[in-house]
């Protein structure tokens, strides 16, 4: 098993399958951004499929796939049917975040080759402000990736919603009433300094104390049963007994990494043990030095050590991520 210094068990692995996208959301991957990784930099299939292995191998229960958009990457379905086949060790979780743009036509086939659920991320329910914050008019397409996925199964459905003063906070009583519509978990996340244009402004944030108030004055919520310490989400019923559910991650005001238990696999092969890290582990390149297995799993345990004990955001010193969310992944 993987443990930290700190003694926390490693259980989730975020792997970024490329740092390309088809949104360009403001507070992750802006238009102008030009820099990408060099296409040979970034993990083969074969690669992925190797390292999940060993990570699986090492107590990794979960793994999410993610970008970049992660349905960018051609002929994805090899990759998943691949991983999915760790389930027979001790794999049990197999889930995807995505902006849903191309989710609707393949919805079904990505269930039917071991996917188990998938995010989604929805910022706005208005065709403008939806595409004034991820510069693309695709709000429909969006939409209909939510019906294909529960349609297709990839339960529980989750849906991704970064809330920013001024651009959609007005709109978050509506966000709540379409989980209530949907049957699904809408998931309101605090924003979080990962742009990479650096626009980042903690006047920007909105609390997750706010958003629940204002979500509790017009349909009042109850908190579920306590979930685990490694749960970034703090999870709410309706009051009324109808379907849906309302997550809140506050990752800024309400600080929960005491029990984080996720590492990343970025792109380009690098371990990030923190979505905050101002350092990286380069795995790909010792992987391609022929490195043996057994060096493989000591870099791993190695890098897992140096785990943060917290990000530093409300410390005066606070430094940004080394890289934007959209090289990091989700």
């Amino acid at each position: 098993m993987l443990f930290d210094s700190y003694q926390r068990q490693i259980k989730d692995l975020r792997i970024s399958l490329t740092d390309r996208c088809n949104f360009h959301c403001f507070y992750c991957n802006p238009k102008h951004r030009a820099e990408f990784a060099n296409k040979e930099n970034i993990l083969s299939f074969e690669e992925i499929v190797y390292l999940s292995e060993i990570f699986v191998e090492l107590g990794i229960e979960k793994i999410r796939l993610t970008g970049g958009e992660p349905l960018l990457r051609k002929n994805i379905e090899i990759l998943i049917g691949n991983l999915s086949k760790l389930k027979n060790r001790h794999l049990k979780d197999l889930a995807m975040t995505t902006n849903g743009f191309s989710l609707s036509r393949r919805a079904e086939t990505l269930k039917l080759v071991g996917l188990d659920r998938v995010t989604i991320s929805l910022d706005s329910l208005k065709k403008d402000n939806f595409q004034k914050i991820t510069g693309i008019d695709k709000l429909d397409e969006v939409l209909a990736a939510i019906k294909a996925a529960k349609h297709a199964n990839l339960n529980p459905v989750k849906i991704n919603a970064v809330i920013v003063r001024g651009w959609n906070d007005d709109e978050i009583v509506e966000l709540a009433s379409f989980a209530r519509e949907m049957s699904v978990s809408m998931r309101f996340i605090e924003y979080m300094p990962l742009d990479s244009g650096m626009n980042w402004s903690r006047k920007s944030v909105v609390s997750g104390r706010e958003i629940f108030a204002r979500i509790n004055e017009v349909f009042p919520l109850k908190q579920k049963n306590k979930t685990q310490e490694s749960e970034t989400a703090r999870t709410y019923s309706f009051s009324d007994r109808a379907e849906g559910e309302i997550g809140i991650i506050a990752p800024i005001t309400e600080i929960f990494c005491g029990g984080c238990s996720r590492i990343r696999l970025t792109a380009d092969g690098q371990i990030r043990t923190c979505l905050f890290s101002t350092n990286e582990h380069n795995l790909r390149d010792l992987l391609r030095s022929g490195a043996k297995r057994t060096e493989i799993i000591g870099f791993i345990q190695s890098a897992v050590m140096q785990k943060e004990r917290s990000h530093s955001i409300n410390d005066s010193e606070f430094q940004p991520a080394s890289r934007s969310m959209s090289f990091i992944g989700g």
